[in-house]
C-alpha cells in the first residue's frame, strides 16, 4: 500500500490514501498550526476504533445479533516526553441488542485475528465491553 501526504501551508497536510478520499491534517495554533483539522495522533486512534469496530460488527453479523447501536470509546496514555508515543490503549465496546458475550467474543476475535491497526501499534491494548439487550 501507497499512500502521499501533502502539505499545503503552515501545519496543514493532506493524506491521499489509494482509496481516494483525501484526509485533511492540522496541528494545534500553539505549534504553529490553525487547528482546521484533526492531528495526526488522533487520527490514529479513529484508524484503530475504525479497524476493531469493523471487525466488531460484521462478526456480530455473521453471529446473527448485530447491533442495534455500536460505538467504541477509546482511552489512550501517551508519554509525556519526546516523542509522545501511544503506550496504553483502553477500548470499550459498547452496544445495544447484543448478547454480552458475543460482543466480548467479537472483540476478542478482533484484537487477537484481525485487526491490522491493532497489530501495527506497540502500545499495550485492552478493552471492556458493556452489552444491553
Amino acid at each position: 500500500m501507497e499512500v502521499k501526504v501533502v502539505w499545503h501551508e503552515g501545519l496543514r497536510f493532506v493524506g491521499l490514501p489509494p482509496s481516494g478520499h483525501a484526509v485533511l491534517m492540522d496541528g494545534a495554533e500553539n505549534v504553529g498550526g490553525e487547528d482546521s483539522a484533526p492531528r495526526p495522533t488522533e487520527l490514529l486512534l479513529l484508524a484503530l476504533g475504525g479497524c476493531t469496530g469493523m471487525d466488531v460488527v460484521s462478526i456480530l453479523q455473521k453471529m446473527r445479533t448485530p447491533p442495534r447501536k455500536f460505538w467504541i470509546e477509546i482511552h489512550a496514555e501517551r508519554n509525556e516526553q519526546h516523542p509522545k508515543a501511544i503506550k496504553r490503549v483502553h477500548l470499550t465496546y459498547v452496544a445495544e441488542g447484543v448478547p454480552e458475550e458475543n460482543l466480548r467474543h467479537a472483540a476478542e476475535l478482533s484484537q487477537e485475528r484481525y485487526c491490522s491497526v491493532a497489530h501495527s501499534l506497540s502500545a499495550e491494548i485492552s478493552f471492556s465491553v458493556r452489552a444491553s439487550p
